[in-house]
């Protein structure tokens, strides 16, 4: 929002940032002034930058806007707009629009404003938000009471925790319902008829954080969006969609592919003020040179924060790992309490998992200033505002440089503050404190996502056709090609067609079937395996079919929520993992034989010195046993011998030849295998994935190939469309792959360049020095 004196506000503006050699002092004395000392003197502090401040653009409140709505403006207190508010307005009233300005820009306001002003000009309109969080969907409730409009404007929240005895009343009186991807695929499209006032008015369809919808997640969400849109025209309505997101680097094609909409318009010219923000990238010290070992970062972050907190300055820290923020505010509360037991209470985690009381306590603290530090996963990266902060400090790269941004946008809410970086061990870590400067003004990353992931897209077809028959027509929404796979799910036996009044229809062959109960929005496989606590009886999850024999198989150490659970069984008849709570000192590695078959080539051109292909592939995959390592040291305990069958999924895959290797063969193996990890440890660079998303395979004989090959698949089955970037971008692969190898300071390889946590073959054989050879020899070509 924007106002006569507006507050402070922060933005992702690379073309601001200021990067400075870490021995340059600053000029004004701040809260964190003498940690950055510390860290300066010793090395830890690798590069600093400063971004901002910058001037608010403001404009007039445009005057042809509803009475009713300049009224909650002035509620309010807003007497002007930012200027891509401004813009925004406009073009929402011609075509599907996405903003992206920074964190803490007033982008609610962009589609608010609309919204508002379409409910009050039309009083049976309706709209739909869409969020990823309920704690999203509460916080924007209460912005729009806000206003204060409550004859005009009647929002409620629509998802799991509401009442059942309020359900009706939502469907027949809320004008704007707020719900999430889950709770629209499950509970408001297939009983779309109890939904008709909603359906038959529907006008604007907001797609809040839309940046999140990527990979598997996002494909679901395009095909639940195209769904909608479907329903809602079946009904004679005309919708708006209007979306916001963290900055990316492919905006106008996110919104294009996540609602299937060709005209978008992009507002990206950020008009809100810039604070003076510091930026610190921080790289804990070595404990063993030779082997690349350094310091934990949980121990480093927690000596920041304690510091920090002690120095009067009001931070959030941000972990990956739901367990890891638990143990982060235990060790930053011990070093407390050593000084001062009072701060020890005002710092606390937060975490998904906790009830909502507990939730809405923890944000009234922050709210009120009575937290000094809150350590958190992503609960609270996206855009629930939690008040002025001065310090945000990110513990190893979270996925993305959007992600990094966003965070980092929660630091200098007060026109100034500190924004830190503190690296781990993990290859992306150590490569980017190698190159602080081109990190600092790195390019954020694109979305991928790819809505006719077969099976995804013919999941939901069938989702589509128990809403009501599919035909021709419908390719309108779901794209030229959806008949192709309606003929597959006939071919299937899921579908049959039948004659309707003009023209040949797709209706479901079993009429009792309801699909939307058997699609989960996190999973590319239908085919999936419960994961039950025998010691509660809970319910934890579901794991893809073709994930479970790596993931959940006898004796494995299984990750939820943060909590360790042990493996007692896998039922594979039953299709369920039978886990309990588990305190060992030790983690589980699977060792996997992994064949890849080359089912249809879709691309190849040369280039580097090898022969560079894309397309489909048949991945099979034995688990043959598994490693226990301790916890502290990642030794070796022992390796216990498995008996699992093979399981086949198919999916996308780039893979490339090498002409002419120049190695001798004993070394070759291990040359390819460093390369592969390599690569796919950079590839999140090229697309927003994480190397859990990406698989791979080397071999110095391929059958088909007739000649060593590395394969790098997309670890989903189908395929969101990850090693698709990869082949279009791959001379960019190569190269920083090379320098991730190159400027490791370890001898032989270690977790910060060429040995990945997730090998099948357990990081054996591996050449760092073969592998730089290969890739230095691609550049040169």
């Amino acid at each position: 929002m924007a106002s006569k004196t507006p507050p402070a506000r922060s933005r992702s503006r690379t073309g601001s940032r200021t990067s400075e050699p870490t021995g340059i002092k600053e000029r004004t004395i701040e809260p964190w002034s003498a940690l950055l000392d510390i860290g300066r003197a010793d090395g830890r502090l690798v590069r600093e930058a400063r971004e901002g401040p910058g001037r608010a653009r403001l404009v007039e409140i445009p005057t042809e806007l509803h009475p009713d709505v300049l009224a909650g403006l002035a509620r309010v207190g807003i007497e002007r707009l930012y200027s891509h508010q401004a813009e925004a307005i406009e073009a929402a009233w011609q075509k599907t629009t996405i903003v992206t300005t920074g964190t803490a820009s007033g982008k609610s306001m962009c589609f608010n404003l609309p919204t508002l002003e379409t409910l009050c000009s039309d009083p049976f309109a309706r709209a739909l938000y869409l969020y990823p969080t309920k704690a999203l969907a509460q916080d924007q409730a209460r912005a729009l009471s806000a206003f204060g409009l409550s004859k005009q404007v009647r929002p409620a929240i629509y998802d799991g925790d509401t009442p059942r005895d309020a359900r009706a009343d939502i469907r027949r009186n809320a004008n704007i319902v707020l719900t999430n991807p889950d709770m629209l695929h499950v509970g408001i499209l297939p009983h779309h008829g109890s939904w008709e006032r909603l359906f038959s008015h529907l006008r604007v369809v907001v797609v809040d954080e839309a940046h999140v919808y990527r990979g598997v997640f996002g494909s679901h969400v395009a095909n639940v969006l195209r769904r909608l849109l479907r329903i809602a025209a079946a009904y004679g309505s005309q919708v708006r969609v209007l979306l916001a997101s963290a900055t990316i680097a492919n905006p106008i094609e996110l919104a294009q592919r996540l609602t299937g909409l060709e005209d978008a318009a992009l507002i990206d010219r950020d008009g809100s003020p810039t604070p003076r923000r510091q930026i610190a990238m921080w790289n804990p010290p070595l404990t063993d040179e030779a082997l690349g070992t350094r310091r934990s970062p949980l121990g480093e972050t927690a000596e920041l924060l304690a510091k920090l907190v002690c120095d009067g300055v009001r931070a959030i820290c941000f972990m990956r790992s739901r367990k890891g923020v638990e143990l982060l505010a235990r060790f930053v509360r011990e070093d407390l309490e050593r000084t001062d037991p009072d701060l020890a209470e005002r710092v606390a985690p937060y975490r998904a998992g906790y009830t909502p009381q507990q939730r809405r306590e923890l944000e009234a603290r922050l709210m009120a200033g009575e937290l000094r530090a809150v350590i958190t996963t992503d609960a609270l990266e996206l855009g629930i505002d939690i008040g002025e902060l001065d310090a945000c400090v990110v513990v190893t790269f979270p996925g993305t440089v959007a992600s990094l941004r966003q965070m980092w946008g929660r630091a200098g809410r007060r026109g100034k503050g500190l924004a830190v970086y503190v690296a781990g061990e993990d290859a992306l870590d150590q490569f980017f404190c190698r190159h602080p400067d081109e990190f600092l003004e790195r390019p954020v990353e694109a979305a991928i996502l790819d809505h006719e992931n077969p099976q995804i897209h013919q999941a939901h077809l069938l989702c589509a056709a128990y809403e009501g028959p599919l035909s021709a027509a419908d390719a309108e929404f779901f794209g030229p090609r959806f008949q192709a796979h309606a003929e597959a799910l006939v071919s299937a036996g899921l579908l049959r067609k039948r004659a309707g009044d003009s023209h040949e229809e797709y209706v479901l062959r079993r009429a009792d079937r309801y699909p939307a109960g058997s699609v989960s929005l996190r999973s590319a496989s239908p085919d999936s395996f419960a994961i039950v606590d025998v010691s509660s009886g809970e319910l934890l999850g579901q794991t893809e079919a073709a994930r479970a024999f790596s993931t959940v198989h006898e004796g494995a150490v299984y990750l939820h929520l943060g909590r360790s659970y042990e493996v007692r069984a896998l039922d594979l008849d039953a299709r369920h993992a039978l886990v309990e709570p588990f305190d060992g000192d030790w983690y589980t590695q699977p060792k996997r034989e992994t064949d890849t078959l080359i089912e249809r080539l879709l691309d190849r051109r040369e280039c580097m010195g090898v022969t560079l292909s894309f397309g489909d592939v048949s991945v099979t995959e034995t688990v043959l046993a598994y490693q226990r390592k301790r916890l502290s040291d990642h030794a070796q305990v022992d390796l216990i011998a498995l008996d699992m069958p093979e399981t086949t999924f198919s999916t996308q895959a780039l893979w490339f030849e090498p002409h002419e290797v120049e190695l001798p063969l004993d070394a070759l193996l291990g040359s390819l295998h460093a390369t592969e990890h390599a690569q796919i440890a950079v590839l999140p660079l090229l697309a927003m994935c994480d190397r859990w998303d990406i698989g791979g395979l080397s071999t110095n004989a391929h059958p088909q190939t007739g000649g060593p090959t590395i394969f790098i698949y997309d670890g989903h089955p189908g395929g969101v469309g990850l090693t698709r970037q990869a082949y279009l971008r791959f001379e960019e692969l190569c190269r920083d792959a090379h320098r991730l190898i190159a400027e490791c300071p370890c001898k032989s390889g270690c977790p910060s360049c060429v040995q990945s946590p997730k090998c099948g073959n357990l990081n054996e054989p591996l050449s760092k020095a073969g592998a730089r050879t290969l890739l230095a020899a691609m550049l040169q070509a």
